[in-house]
């Protein structure tokens, strides 16, 4: 008896040095994958840290490497001199980037269509886009929101003649929308529309440009050329964990709101940050039957004429260029 005991533990015993082993040659054989925003922290990143939380990428074997960003020419900048393996920016800009010459690809599409709203003032609506006629609007250099409120007009049979752009940097448009100086502003619904209804405690009237017709690509999965062709099975298991993540998010979202601020001490309050997580969550989309991050070529297509219709761009490169579904899985 004393024997059978033994041999139970010592089998048992082998088993777990056997484990033990798996794991530490999974472990030993994970890869870095460096990752950089385009920004700074925001709800809309949730799902990756959840994602991290949860061991998500480690079991893909993954040491994922995360950091904010300082925009889109910023991020791009750092891809191509290898010091990221991956960014996370809105897809508009890699295209743009892509049809100048950038050797970078789009190998994850999260936002077919950007989530912007146009935002005004009770006394002064726009609940439609025709409302838009007679207002102005804030407008600076750059802003996905109003850069392509030409094609939005043309979309919607709105004389663009009558919707005065008011052009100011940046910073400035939200306090100068607050102050009235101007009718409307463009605001994400990932992430500023939030903030600013908690900030003032009232809800505005939203148009959503997506609703309309305007498809800007957003959050997309950016590598290089390049990196692609070095870095592909980890890539490729990178983008695993995080369709995983974004589910997982989309069950959960406090518990992503709770993995984003363990990291985002000087952010939001938990709701603003878990309404960010769940406007987010709405925003992701692929074509049924596809994985999530599936990238449509009309999308891209669409997205070039958008980019055509207020910038002089040439020929369009082919479409092998600007994307790839390889990394993706079913």
């Amino acid at each position: 008896m004393l024997y059978a005991t033994g041999l139970i533990r010592g089998t048992a015993l082998i088993a777990t040095a056997a484990v033990a082993t798996v794991l530490a040659s999974h472990n030993a054989m994970a890869e870095d994958v460096n990752v950089r925003f385009s920004w700074k922290l925001k709800g809309e990143y949730g799902f990756f840290y959840l994602g991290e939380q949860k061991g998500l990428y480690k079991d893909a074997g993954v040491t994922l490497k995360l950091g904010e960003g300082a925009g889109s020419q910023a991020a791009l900048g750092s891809l191509i001199q290898g010091q990221e393996d991956a960014v996370i920016l809105p897809g508009i800009f890699a295209i743009s980037a892509i049809q100048k010459g950038m050797p970078v690809k789009i190998i994850a599409l999260y936002q077919p269509e950007s989530p912007i709203a146009l935002i005004s003032h009770p006394d002064k609506a726009v609940n439609a886009p025709k409302d838009l006629e007679g207002k102005t609007i804030a407008h600076a250099v750059g802003e996905t929101g109003t850069s392509y409120l030409s094609a939005f007009c043309e979309i919607n049979k709105i004389d663009c003649a009558k919707v005065s752009k008011v052009q100011m940097d940046s910073q400035s448009r939200v306090p100068q929308f607050l102050q009235k100086q101007v009718d409307v502003v463009s605001v994400y619904k990932t992430n500023d529309l939030p903030v600013l209804e908690d900030k003032t405690g009232q809800k505005f009237p939203t148009l959503d440009l997506t609703e309309f017709g305007l498809a800007v690509p957003g959050m997309a999965v950016v590598a290089s050329d390049d990196g692609i062709a070095k870095k592909g099975p980890a890539l490729k298991n990178f983008l695993a964990a995080n369709a995983k993540a974004i589910e997982m998010t989309r069950a959960d979202p406090a518990a992503a709101t709770a993995a984003l601020k363990a990291v985002w001490q000087g952010g939001p309050s938990d709701k603003v940050v878990q309404q960010q997580i769940e406007a987010t969550s709405a925003s992701i989309h692929s074509p049924d039957g596809t994985p999530i991050g599936y990238i449509d070529e009309k999308a891209i297509a669409d997205a070039i004429k958008l980019i055509g219709s207020v910038e002089e761009i040439g020929d369009a490169k082919p479409m092998s260029t600007f994307y790839t579904n390889e990394l993706l899985t079913q």
